[in-house]
């Protein structure tokens, strides 16, 4: 699916599927299926499917409902509250890193870098068994020494 939401384009088949959850099958009314993407910027994006009992359901007529799809835009704090929730662990872990335990005196800063230095980062972070902002804060504290 291909949709402009903002004046930003969403479109699965270009950005990188990083996880799915569903419930039931397609022949289910409540049937529904997510799944968590991320563009070359960066930024996520979910999209569902479901069927005429589900949250992606859409009116077509009085009454009546048929099943439906929709892109979502998420923040990367979305995106991380949405894997939570969705996947397990270790695929969490893949994604975002090791939470850290004590979020105090932190601050949010959303930065776009090239696409090599975060599988860069994301591998140093797995070896060393430690999250991706622990890494991310070890590599700026060395460049600002």
């Amino acid at each position: 699916m291909k949709k402009i939401i903002n004046n930003k384009i969403y479109d699965t088949d270009t950005a990188k599927e990083l996880g799915v959850d569903s419930y039931s099958n397609a022949r289910d009314f409540n049937y529904w299926c997510e799944r968590l993407y991320q563009k070359r910027t960066g930024e996520y994006f979910l999209y569902g499917e479901g069927g005429p009992a589900s949250k992606y359901a859409v009116s077509v007529g009085q009454n009546c409902w048929s099943g439906g799809e929709k892109i979502i835009p998420l923040a990367a704090a979305s995106a991380r509250d949405w894997a939570e929730k969705h996947l397990d662990a270790d695929d969490y872990e893949k994604l975002f890193g090791v939470p850290e335990e004590n979020e105090e005196d932190k601050t949010n800063l959303n930065v776009q870098i090239p696409a090599h230095f975060s599988s860069r980062l994301r591998a140093y972070a797995s070896e060393h068994n430690i999250s991706l902002t622990a890494t991310v804060v070890q590599a700026i504290s060395e460049f600002l020494k």
